[in-house]
């Protein structure tokens, strides 16, 4: 099944869909930034000149050149419908000299003849801009096709409220409502993507299980609240810790285990990150401390077929830690290779449930 498109891709279409539509030969769409007082352009699409990018990441232009995205016309937007405009590369002002509109400038500049600039209106309010230009000397946008980019607009604004909504739908299904870190969903589907790139390439990948040790003894003694606190606690621990190892996806499985995953880092970096988050994990003022549990691809693990191993050995890894109460993390493989305890526990056949167990013995019998 195909990936759905990211936000931006559903921009750019939108952005290339109006300027095919209007017949124009470049579009923008620009989100209006109340906090920063400024239109940030996200695509632009079509014929680009100098110094435009597809997406640009630092493309932005003060809403005070453009007084009618933030002012006026905002007002008259309110409980109305909003109309597009058309301004040209000649356009003067009312004394006859020369129109000192910031978009006027910008036209003559990248050779463009005429632009039609449509507000786009989300939740009643400005949320941005569609901008669509043609060449000098191609005919001038009309009032027809302002129109038509006023309709234009209308449908960039329902596609964007639809991808906001699936962003949320996304957000919240890969989220742990609790702690705000990734979910094991998120994990199940980042370590599949890591443990390929292993095949791949070699990359490195390595996984940090951590039990949070004592969290039943303050739900019954201190209440729920108090345990869903020092869970949130640990969590900002973990995401803190996470963040030295560039793109560590720091996740909460669920109850009192969380995780840390890197694709990258060496397997003696994660080691180093997380004997910090044990040693922090001890001086929290609720809680006994963490067990942590570590599986990486540049230990002498073996070799792994699949990303359920990985879990496997750090999930034993953390068993062993939180058995001996270790004050540091257990590593796999780093005791013996594939003798090593840990690796050997991961890798034992699961023994058959008993009423296997004896039937077998019956047989034998």
């Amino acid at each position: 099944m195909a990936a759905a498109p990211s936000p931006l891709e559903s921009v750019e279409a939108a952005a290339e869909g109006a300027r095919r539509a209007l017949g124009g030969t470049f579009a923008a769409v620009s989100v209006w930034e109340r906090e920063h007082g400024r239109l940030r352009v996200l695509v632009n699409a079509g014929e680009r000149t100098g110094g435009e990018e597809r997406f640009p990441s630092a493309e932005s232009y003060p809403v005070h050149d453009f007084p009618e995205i933030a002012e006026f016309r905002h007002e008259h937007w309110m409980g109305g419908q909003p109309h597009a405009w058309v301004e040209t590369a000649g356009d003067v002002d009312e004394h006859g000299g020369t129109f000192r509109h910031q978009r006027v400038a910008a036209l003559r500049r990248r050779g463009r003849g005429c632009c039609v600039i449509a507000p786009i209106v989300l939740h009643g309010r400005a949320w941005g801009e569609l901008y669509v230009a043609r060449p000098a000397g191609a005919p001038v946008f009309d009032r027809t096709d302002a129109d038509f980019a006023t309709v234009l607009a209308a449908v960039t604004a329902s596609g964007i409220a639809q991808t906001e909504r699936l962003e949320e739908v996304r957000r919240l299904a890969f989220t742990d409502p609790l702690t705000g870190l990734a979910n094991r969903r998120a994990v199940d589907a980042r370590l599949d993507e890591a443990v390929e790139r292993h095949l791949g390439d070699g990359v490195v990948v390595s996984l940090v299980v951590c039990d949070l040790n004592g969290l039943k003894r303050v739900n019954d003694t201190l209440g729920h609240a108090v345990g869903d606190r020092l869970l949130e606690r640990f969590a900002s621990l973990l995401s803190l810790c996470g963040a030295q190892l560039p793109g560590a996806l720091a996740a909460r499985l669920g109850g009192d285990e969380f995780c840390l995953l890197t694709v990258g880092p060496t397997a003696d970096e994660v080691v180093r990150v997380a004997d910090e988050l044990c040693g922090r994990a001890g001086e929290l003022e609720l809680g006994e401390g963490v067990a942590c549990g570590i599986a990486s691809t540049g230990d002498p693990i073996g070799p792994l077929r699949s990303a359920r191993r990985l879990f496997r050995l750090a999930d034993a890894a953390q068993y062993r830690a939180k058995a001996a109460r270790a004050a540091k993390p257990v590593v796999a493989g780093r005791e013996g290779g594939r003798e090593d305890p840990v690796v050997r526990l991961a890798d034992r056949p699961p023994e058959p449930p008993r009423a296997e167990r004896r039937r077998f013995r019956g047989r034998r019998g």
